[in-house]
């Protein structure tokens, strides 16, 4: 019973397939001596070589797998990386953009500085090599060039550095003019401001600034100032605060006359004077009688010879004449002195 049991129909079929099986994987070889054949039994050696042939297809195919896959589909992180990047690129070109503008809108405030706040205040020009300061050269930025958007980022930093620059600049120049703005009462007092003798004491035309018919010689002259006809003894008033700088008493030229520095770069004289009511380095006041009228010195009659000088060049005084007259005394002081053709000295 044992020995049928064991050899039944299923079981022994199932042997048989795991007898075949394990036979075909044998490798057999004839032996002439023993007429018989023997299986080949291969070394260690050889079976290691045989599983890396079989191996090697498989990992060259899995490299080439894996290197396409990394070429042609990018990683979450990698995808994540490359879109931090370009919005980087955007913000930077957005940065790039508003340099642009706050350069220009720095500009027109430099303008405004230079052309309206500088004459409004009679303040010298900011110096222009202070607004062109160096901030250091190119290689400051060399650590740039080697990142991701290297030459955006170094463009970037050298618009933020020249932008710093020039605000900088312009914070001293706004500083200074902060301080001449404080002392804008006491400079608007030493400018030149009134007419040095009274309108009502005039008794003719105002002998006009230029090219004029000299009086003496009858040849065609420059007269650096403005003759004002009146009669002798007539008052003469300070136009503006200052410091008696000058006082002559000359035979010839302007005969008796005062020059009053008023800082700031304005001086104001006084000519052809009979009398004089102040000395070398008197302090006076706008307004403040300082001489009379005469005809002292190379002169035809009774008047005051008076000069504006800015910055060392004699200017039109006419221009000088805007606290104590009304437009319309303004329009018809500016005729007279255009309608006079021969000064009185």
């Amino acid at each position: 019973m044992k020995i049928k049991r064991f050899f039944s129909k299923g079981k022994l079929k199932s042997r048989r397939i795991r007898y075949f099986c394990k036979t075909m994987r044998k490798h057999y070889k004839y032996n002439p001596k023993t007429l018989s054949y023997e299986e080949v039994r291969n070394s260690l050696w050889k079976r290691v070589l045989r599983f890396l042939f079989s191996l090697i297809p498989g990992l060259m195919f899995g490299a080439v797998l894996f290197w396409w896959y990394s070429a042609k589909i990018d990683s979450p992180k990698e995808k994540a990386l490359f879109e931090d990047l370009n919005r980087t690129k955007k913000e930077l070109k957005q940065i790039r953009e508003e340099i642009k503008h706050a350069n220009r809108v720095l500009e027109i405030i430099q303008s405004r500085d230079e052309n309206l706040y500088r004459e409004i205040l009679h303040a010298e020009p900011f110096p222009e090599e202070y607004r062109k300061m160096g901030v250091g050269g190119s290689d400051k930025y060399s650590y740039l060039e080697d990142l991701s958007n290297g030459e955006l980022l170094k463009e970037v930093a050298m618009g933020i550095d020249k932008l710093q620059r020039k605000l900088y600049a312009q914070s001293i120049s706004f500083s200074e003019l902060h301080k001449l703005a404080k002392r804008k009462e006491e400079i608007l007092s030493h400018i030149p401001a009134i007419q040095p003798i009274r309108n009502s004491d005039l008794s003719k035309a105002v002998g006009g600034y230029g090219w004029r018919i000299d009086p003496v010689y009858r040849v065609r002259k420059f007269h650096s100032g403005l003759d004002f006809t009146c009669p002798r003894g007539t008052e003469v008033y300070a136009t503006g605060n200052g410091v008696i700088e000058v006082v002559e008493n000359k035979l010839w030229g302007y005969g008796k006359s005062i020059v009053i520095n008023h800082g700031y770069g304005y001086k104001t004289r006084y000519a052809h004077l009979s009398k004089i009511n102040v000395k070398e380095g008197q302090k006076v006041k706008r307004g403040e009688l300082i001489g009379n009228v005469g005809s002292t010195g190379k002169s035809t009659g009774p008047h005051l010879h008076y000069e504006v000088i800015v910055k060392g060049e004699k200017v039109n005084p006419i221009a000088y004449f805007h606290s104590d007259l009304t437009p319309e005394q303004y329009e018809e002081l500016l005729e007279k002195s255009k309608a006079s053709y021969q000064s009185m000295d």
